[in-house]
């Protein structure tokens, strides 16, 4: 027999045959094909298309619905680890909506995620299928949050992670995304306890992994359950409710591998353009490639560069000339901490090089505070150095001397470190590097400074993070030039001598 493309996956607790045979697997995918449809544009399909399920959908599935010999399903709670973009939202929407239109009288049934936007995503693309089909529309009453099926006094809401708040639900589907974003087990537990008196019900993560530790440094709940299925799978635990299907790259696996990409992703090709793949694997750090393309499970935190990577773009002869175009990236602490200034150069051929540094010395008083005054000086010395474009700020606790700085009509431009700004802004910088199309000159304590930063990688990418709170090692001098290399790239050298001194802002 020919093997179905994308199955099975890396891990899976199958169901018999015969279980599949007596499930509602094919009941549901001839739901799916007959009344969901396609929200968005893609390499698969066009917007408004009825969905076409792929060969290992209907096979995971046929598993997930399968019943036992006394007619009751087979599974209770389920994990559906899957690599982004390949289906998950839509799949999850789907089922969703098959659960409320076929889940008996007073079905109830829950979108849920981290916090209430991620849950609406799954919840948007089932509100949009129900609008776009007639059939679908006639039976249902569609609110902001909520869609009522009057006649069979059934509902579907949406949740966030907000236990002490959601007790007294009684779900008969619950369809969590991403549970690798949850900051605790509340959620999950309510979900599934909630659920115990009813016939058949099912609380289904469809998830991409994440870190394996939370904030508190214990082990995520969509770790846990990742490893409680393994276990599973392997006769280890006796737990015949629990379904697993898991797909991803195995341990050690080399994540710059085509062969790799395809095995761990069952759209490859398909659902996904390898060509995405190809265009990322550089610009993407490596935890995060393996985290969101290879579904593997990363470490909260781990180093930004590979070893030797940063060393390979240094130019030590090199620096930047006098009068150049510039955008100076400021990383301002007050006390007990390190106040940084890196320049990045605008144009073709971009550089680095630190333009300032004021550490904390080690014998320092417990009074010692960074000279504000020297600091403000030495960014008016290089704004007569150089043309300055932009003095990129972080304004935490230095909103005094960025309005010093704008009294004195010089570019000061507040850069909040929010991650909305340095997850992209480091995606940049890491691009960049890893290319070979930035270099700097070598400054031992910049290097020094990246040496030091790791990766906290989230939900919504990597970030520049101390290795803990409490640590000595500094990292002021890499943020401040994710800081300043961001900004540059947004400018464009001037096409005629112009002069951006100081004087020319008095």
């Amino acid at each position: 027999m020919a093997r179905t493309p994308g199955w099975p996956p890396l891990y899976i607790t199958k169901a018999t045959p015969a279980e599949v045979r007596r499930g509602d697997g094919s009941a549901v995918c001839d739901f799916i094909e007959t009344f969901c449809t396609v929200s968005k544009d893609g390499i698969a399909a066009r917007g408004g298309d009825t969905i076409v399920l792929r060969p290992w959908q209907r096979e995971l599935i046929g598993h997930l619905y399968a019943r036992r010999s006394d007619g009751k399903r087979r599974w209770r709670q389920a994990l559906v680890g899957l690599p982004r973009k390949n289906g998950k939202s839509a799949l999850g929407s789907a089922l969703a909506l098959e659960g409320l239109i076929f889940g008996g009288q007073g079905a109830e049934v829950y979108s849920a995620a981290g916090d209430k936007e991620q849950a609406r995503i799954v919840f948007g693309e089932a509100k949009r299928m129900v609008q776009g089909q007639p059939e679908l529309s006639e039976l249902s009453t569609v609110m902001r949050d909520v869609i009522d099926i009057p006649g069979t006094n059934s509902v579907y809401r949406v949740l966030a992670a907000e236990a002490p708040r959601l007790e007294g639900l009684n779900p008969t589907l619950a369809v969590i995304d991403e549970l690798h974003t949850h900051p605790n087990d509340e959620l999950w537990n309510v979900l599934t306890l909630g659920s115990g008196a009813r016939l058949d019900p099912m609380t289904l993560a469809i998830t991409t992994a994440g870190v394996m530790y939370d904030s508190r440094g214990q082990e995520s709940i969509c770790y846990r359950l990742y490893k409680h299925g393994i276990e599973v799978t392997q006769g280890l635990v006796d737990d015949p409710t629990f379904f697993f299907a898991w797909w991803g790259a195995p341990e050690g696996a080399d994540h710059r591998d085509p062969k790799v990409w395809k095995a761990a992703n069952p759209g490859f090709g398909d659902l996904l353009d390898p060509e995405d793949f190809k265009s990322t694997i550089n610009s993407t750090p490596e935890p995060e490639f393996r985290t969101k393309r290879l579904n593997q499970w990363v470490e909260a935190k781990s180093a930004w560069f590979p070893v030797g990577v940063w060393d390979k773009v240094a130019q030590p002869k090199r620096s930047i000339e006098d009068g150049a175009d510039v955008v100076l990236g400021f990383d301002g602490s007050f006390n007990g901490d390190t106040t940084a200034l890196v320049i990045a150069s605008v144009g073709d051929d971009p550089f680095l090089q630190v333009g300032g540094l004021w550490e904390k010395p080690k014998t320092a008083t417990p009074d010692w505070v960074v000279p504000i005054h020297e600091v403000e000086d030495r960014i008016r010395q290089l704004c007569k150095q150089y043309r300055v474009r932009e003095i990129s700020c972080d304004p935490y606790r230095w909103a005094s001397t960025i309005q010093t700085l704008e009294a004195e009509r010089l570019p000061a431009v507040a850069f909040p470190q929010s991650p909305q700004r340095m997850i992209p802004a480091t995606a940049r910088l890491y691009e960049a590097v890893t290319n070979g199309e930035v270099h700097h000159n070598g400054d031992p304590d910049l290097a020094r400074h990246v040496a030091n930063a790791v990766l906290k990688v989230g939900s919504a990418g990597s970030q520049l993070a101390k290795e803990s709170k409490s640590s000595n090692r500094k990292i002021d001098l890499a943020v401040a030039a994710v800081m300043a290399f961001a900004r540059a790239q947004s400018f464009e050298p001037f096409e005629t001598p112009q002069i951006m001194s100081l004087s020319d802002f008095l």
